[in-house]
């Protein structure tokens, strides 16, 4: 098993439900969180903790008694935190018809019992694929460095 990824599957439930009908952003959000927590925490053996989320892009809606399929992995490493980026596909059952519903990219911290991050294990880059990933990875965390700045007046 690669310790640098997690796949959820899943069918969708009534109780996912938003006033359209469709799988609510909320549980989508959760379902997130939940696959890359688990990456982060198989990746360092440690308790981690949500450091960022962004870009969050529900690009197709999730329908109730969908297959769903969220792939978390790890595109970079840095001296304590995880990027991760997570991708969901809803498939229907029937047709096995796939399509990408949501994207995104969740930052994690490893942490010990105090509460102090603590170094993770580097992830290299393998396949070209996985560096495109990686550098993707580092444009993004330039971007919200950037972000950050902007924000800091918000933060007080």
């Amino acid at each position: 098993m690669e310790k640098n990824a997690v796949t959820f599957r899943f069918l969708t439930e009534p109780g996912d439900v938003n006033f359209g009908g469709k799988v609510h952003g909320g549980a989508v959000m959760k379902w997130i969180d939940q696959a890359a927590y688990t990456c982060a925490v198989n990746w360092s053996s440690r308790y981690c903790v949500t450091v960022y989320v962004g870009g969050i892009r529900f690009v197709n809606p999730i329908l109730i008694g969908e297959i769903v399929e969220v792939n978390a992995r790890i595109i970079y490493t840095g001296r304590t935190s995880m990027h991760i980026s997570v991708d969901i596909n809803a498939i229907n059952p029937k047709t096995k018809a796939e399509t990408k519903a949501t994207h995104c990219i969740i930052v994690f911290a490893a942490i010990d019992d105090e509460g102090k991050t603590v170094p993770v294990p580097e992830w290299v880059p393998k396949t070209e694929e996985d560096k495109q990933l990686h550098q993707y990875a580092i444009r993004l965390a330039d971007m919200r460095k950037e972000i950050n700045e902007e924000m800091k007046a918000y933060f007080s």
